[in-house]
């Protein structure tokens, strides 16, 4: 435990109250009440790898702070990775109670044996591909795959896979290499949906990526997040997450210099898990931030960071709807067959686009 997050950790514990007391309003589920009395007998919750600037985690933490008064909230960014890793360092005394991570490594936690089974609201809501079957991980939100087009710099804003092979778009595009980034494999599921492939056949994704390196349409590819490069009008088109776009559209400055823009014929979402911790010390406080964050008020709040919730027919604000449109053409990859087919991955996009 790193000096900062103990000192965290003592001073949520010195805050904790010790008297239960009611929220306001009515329940957002049944049992939320008598949930909550538990929880503030512990007083606190440990999250892992909930950094506050990622997915709007900080208006998560905000919320449930003004709704159950009674129980402290501590959290680290560690990775996802790191994240197993220090689950499984600590399955003796654990640390934490939940657990965030993209959903390959919630496979890791499950196989490591640290994560408990736990079914929060709307569980039952989500798609098979998008939970394990005893809910020791479940998708609390989606990335999916966008152009991100720098319209200074691109006359024609494409609006399809097809269009990427247009000749207007030489040495334009940037995507991230996908035998070292989950985001490039995600870019392969979704040049594979886009071009009549899915799960059970990738092929068709790795192929039109060969095509578009053919075409002389790619720039480069890179090995980390090029979003500092994009905001500074080095990339013209960057396939890549939708949030990041409509970050850099909304916040970061880049207003109607840039579109976002959904492939008109497919896109793959990443699916982003979260676990209760095997044997964390504050169970109760667990299930109650698991709850929250998987009811429709939790989900819209995700909605509000720009990724999209993962429960079906959230209601989203007018003004979140208008930024984040219904798009039926996004399909999340199942995360099982995805990890199953990372070799492949690897080794076909090199032999394909690099020749190796």
């Amino acid at each position: 435990m790193n000096f900062k997050f103990k000192a965290a950790l003592v001073a949520a514990l010195s805050l904790a109250p010790f008297t239960a007391s009611a929220f306001d309003g009515p329940e957002l589920y049944d049992g939320e009440q008598a949930l909550y009395e538990k929880a503030q007998e512990e007083g606190l919750i440990v999250s892992f790898d909930t950094g506050p600037t990622w997915a709007n985690w900080s208006s998560q933490f905000k919320n449930f702070k003004a709704r159950y008064p009674g129980v402290e909230m501590v959290y680290n960014d560690l990775g996802s990775a790191a994240t197993v890793v220090a689950l499984d360092k600590s399955r003796n005394r654990p640390q934490a109670d939940t657990a965030y991570y993209f959903a390959g490594s919630a496979l890791d936690a499950v196989a490591k044996d640290v994560v408990a089974p736990f079914e929060p609201v709307n569980f039952d809501k989500l798609p098979d591909e998008l939970r394990e079957k005893d809910g020791k991980w479940f998708t609390v939100h989606k990335l999916n795959i966008a152009f991100l087009v720098n319209k200074k710099l691109v006359k024609e804003t494409p609006e399809s896979w097809a269009d990427l092979l247009k000749s207007e778009y030489k040495n334009s595009i940037v995507y991230l290499d996908p035998r070292s980034t989950g985001q490039g494999q995600v870019v392969v599921f979704g040049a594979a949906f886009g071009n009549d492939g899915d799960m059970d056949n990738i092929q068709p994704g790795i192929d039109y990526l060969a095509r578009l390196h053919n075409s002389g349409n790619v720039l480069r590819t890179v090995g980390t997040t090029p979003y500092a490069q994009f905001l500074k009008g080095e990339i013209p088109i960057w396939i890549g997450y939708e949030n990041d776009g409509l970050k850099a559209k909304y916040k970061d400055g880049m207003g109607d210099d840039i579109d976002v823009v959904i492939p008109k014929e497919a896109s793959a979402a990443a699916p982003y898990a979260i676990s209760m911790v095997k044997n964390g010390p504050n169970p109760s406080s667990a299930k109650l931030w698991l709850n929250y964050i998987m009811t429709d008020e939790g989900q819209a709040t995700f909605a509000e960071g720009y990724v999209r919730p993962s429960v079906p027919g959230v209601k989203l604000s007018p003004e979140v709807a208008d930024k984040m449109p219904d798009a039926p053409q996004i399909h999340p990859i199942d995360i099982v067959k995805a990890t199953a087919l990372k070799a492949d991955i690897d080794t076909g996009w090199s032999k394909a686009v690099l020749g190796d």
